[in-house]
């Protein structure tokens, strides 16, 4: 029944990290080709780089340059307007960021991380296998990584990790559709939030808020960087009858779900929570397992979706 598979999918998750403990993924080193956000260069003067843009766009006879990463079109418009209301308007912005750089500041004590400079979170991180490409390859002193699982099978083993380290890193079990649970950092403190084949294994209907509740976690200028199963992959194809539990819903012979997007569908979730679409593409690829002789053609859907600096009200 599928609300069996809802009450006990802690259940479901537990087992399959009691099974295949770390060695089921692959530790992903592709993260930083596909989302150059996580690595060290990027790190250094991110928010204060946004910060000057918004200053720029605040001019109203200018519009500033949107040059994410893998933007296929560019605009860029000189500005040279020095008009007295105009300096004013920069002024207010630089109160609006003060007053929320000291909002922050006065937060400090208050959540583990507090005094780092690059906040990341991945949710659902599993065994840790992008948590500790990142800490590996990433050493910018002034980063911090949280990650989070519904399995506290599979925290405990990113906590016993050899290479789990504190004082860099918290991981934590959180269930990303409890609206009651809360996480352990403020609104507004996070500079990019992960999420790896995670929202595709939860219910459809909870989707919606649980993006909401993230959003909020950004700062103005972060990033939310998925990766997930895009509509006819090989992996839906391969369903049998009676695994569907809703439109484009399955449920694994472990009991695991998985959902199968559309870049439309992941796009009205992310908008819908206030962000500004960077990236959103389709990742078509033909893999090869020469042990089996199979071809398997697969289907992903990669997006990068970005919180506005300021609000239009502001």
């Amino acid at each position: 029944m599928p609300v069996d598979y809802e009450i006990n999918a802690h259940k479901y998750w537990n087992d399959f990290y009691k099974i295949h403990e770390n060695g089921f993924f692959k530790d992903r080193h592709w993260l930083f080709t596909e989302f150059p956000e996580l690595a060290p260069s990027q790190n250094q003067n991110h928010l204060k780089g946004l910060l000057s843009e918004d200053k720029r766009s605040e001019i109203p006879t200018c519009r500033s340059s949107e040059d994410g990463p893998d933007l296929t079109t560019e605009e860029q418009h000189e500005c040279s307007s020095s008009s007295l209301r105009d300096k004013t308007r920069v002024s207010s912005v630089e109160k609006n960021v003060t007053q929320e750089l000291s909002h922050l500041r006065i937060c400090a004590d208050e959540f583990p991380g507090s005094s780092a400079t690059y906040r990341i979170l991945e949710v659902g991180c599993g065994a840790g296998n992008t948590v500790f490409p990142i800490l590996q390859t990433n050493n910018d002193p002034g980063l911090f990584v949280y990650c989070c699982d519904f399995s506290s099978t599979a925290v405990g083993l990113v906590q016993s990790h050899s290479e789990y380290d504190p004082s860099r890193c918290l991981a934590f079990v959180h269930d990303l559709c409890d609206e009651d649970q809360s996480y352990p950092v403020p609104r507004d403190s996070l500079d990019i939030i992960i999420l790896i084949f995670v929202l595709s294994a939860i219910v459809p209907d909870k989707m919606q808020k649980a993006i909401n509740r993230l959003s909020k976690l950004l700062r103005p200028g972060g990033m939310m960087l998925l990766r997930d199963y895009g509509r006819y992959d090989m992996a839906q194809l391969r369903f049998k009858k009676g695994q569907c539990l809703s439109e484009n819903f399955y449920v694994r012979g472990d009991g695991t779900r998985v959902y199968f997007f559309t870049q439309d569908e992941l796009d009205t979730l992310f908008t819908a929570a206030g962000l500004e679409k960077v990236q959103n593409l389709v990742d078509y690829r033909l893999q090869v397992n020469r042990g089996k002789q199979l071809t398997m053609y697969r289907v992903w859907i990669q997006c990068k979706y970005r919180k506005p600096l300021l609000s239009n009200a502001g």
